[in-house]
């Protein structure tokens, strides 16, 4: 399956193929398997610099991708663990900066999966607690971890207060509905605020939490959720605040921060950028300058939101716009970004909502083409309306639609993306 990837070294698609035989989409979620696995690797979540630790339904990723362009900018080295990956199974594992080495990268699936025996870990829990092995491993000054699905019980949240020095949740939406509403008793029951209970799971005692929601019960149940395990919340437009006004800004009690031009494309990361530099701001493990933040600004890159594809064998020379939004929140934002009549290239898996995130183009959608999602299960061309089109491949769907003055925009699944990536030669590094 993509979720594991496929790479030359056979020594890494090895350990692959030992990943792709776990369950990586088992019905109970749980910290017990990964604190025991941790424990039989010498607890490296215990051994770890500075973490900063990111949930959200939308926009986590892209926080991550701003706050360590900040804290390079500023000197530090910066280990990154996000997810999924887009086209490599090592894009997961940022060490000191660099891309993890397939040498390595065998060395540490192999010791990790030895001492898993017996356990019945996750293909997460796995990649986990490589992460971390290798993160207390190597030196650096601070890590950035984000959350891969909720956050009270997803594996990377066995981190413990003595090494966390800000948390932060970015947008919150109703997404993985399976996991993440699954009835369970003492848990909120209207949607959105059980949503946010299970973002908010990631508080912890005497450190900093911070969120972009400001609207209840999502605000509410973030307050709820902070103060019952005595976490400092930091509330937005009250302890912080950001503006979209003109070029956008930031305020705090710290100062006003004008934004420069955004390394990452749409209004939306404007509230991104915020979150990431509001948890630098109210923390006190790891010092940045102004100056970093602005700079980290700038050069902030992730691939895959928004991200204009260059001259390629899969787009040719045309204006091709690549995302991996799949949710009504994040059609929402890339239709604010994206103006005027656009192509619609389409792929998304069939366990989401398959009308949602078309809803806000309106009438804008010039042409609707849906295709395969790789390796997943994708819904069809017909549960998009009948004037979607379906086409077998990507290469299929862009050699079919108009040529004329309108951009082209990929969407539905980070999955479809990475296929987009790896056909147009743009491999993340």
């Amino acid at each position: 399956m993509r979720d594991m990837g496929s790479s030359d070294d056979p020594r890494v698609q090895a350990q692959l193929d030992r990943l792709s035989g776990l369950s990586i989409q088992r019905n109970v979620l749980g910290l017990d398997a990964v604190r025991t696995l941790l424990s039989r690797l010498g607890d490296p979540h215990k051994r770890l610099p500075p973490v900063f630790h990111v949930a959200g339904t939308n926009g986590k990723g892209s926080t991550c991708a701003f706050m360590r362009a900040m804290l390079e900018a500023e000197g530090y080295r910066v280990h990154v663990t996000t997810s999924p990956h887009l086209v490599r199974y090592n894009e997961r594992f940022r060490v000191a900066g660099k891309l993890i080495e397939d040498g390595r990268l065998a060395e540490l699936l192999e010791e990790v999966f030895d001492a898993a025996e017996g356990l019945g870990c996750s293909f997460f829990e796995i990649t986990i607690a490589a992460a971390f092995v290798e993160f207390a491993r190597v030196p650096a000054d601070a890590c950035v971890v984000e959350v891969g699905l909720g956050g009270r019980l997803d594996a990377t949240n066995v981190l413990e207060p003595d090494v966390l020095a800000a948390c932060g949740i970015a947008a919150l939406g109703i997404d993985h509905e399976k996991f993440l509403l699954a009835p369970e008793d003492g848990v909120p029951t209207e949607p959105i605020a059980r949503i946010a209970f299970e973002k908010a799971g990631i508080a912890k005692k005497n450190v900093p939490l911070l969120s972009v929601s400001e609207l209840s019960p999502e605000s509410k149940q973030i307050q709820v959720s902070s103060a019952s395990v005595g976490s400092l919340l930091f509330r937005i437009n009250r302890d912080w605040h950001y503006s979209e006004i003109e070029s956008g800004s930031y305020r705090d009690d710290q100062g006003t921060l004008t934004f420069p031009p955004l390394g990452l494309l749409g209004m939306h990361q404007m509230r991104n950028a915020a979150l990431a530099i509001a948890m630098l701001r109210h923390q006190k493990r790891v010092s940045v300058s102004p100056e970093a933040i602005i700079l980290g600004l700038q050069a902030a890159r992730w691939p895959a939101r928004l991200q204009p594809l260059a001259n390629g064998p899969l787009v040719g020379t045309r204006e091709v716009i690549l995302d991996g939004g799949h949710n009504a929140n994040a059609g929402a934002a890339i239709s604010k970004a994206v103006d005027g009549p656009l192509h619609l290239v389409l792929g998304m898996l069939d366990n989401k909502d398959s009308r949602s995130f078309i809803g806000p183009f309106c009438d804008r959608i010039r042409t609707l083409t849906v295709v395969p999602v790789p390796n997943h299960d994708a819904h069809p061309a017909s549960a998009f309306g009948a004037d979607a089109k379906p086409a077998v491949s990507l290469e299929d769907a862009l050699l079919n639609i108009p040529h004329d003055d309108c951009p082209i925009l990929i969407a539905g699944s980070l999955y479809l993306a990475g296929e987009a990536l790896r056909l147009n030669d743009e491999i993340p590094d």
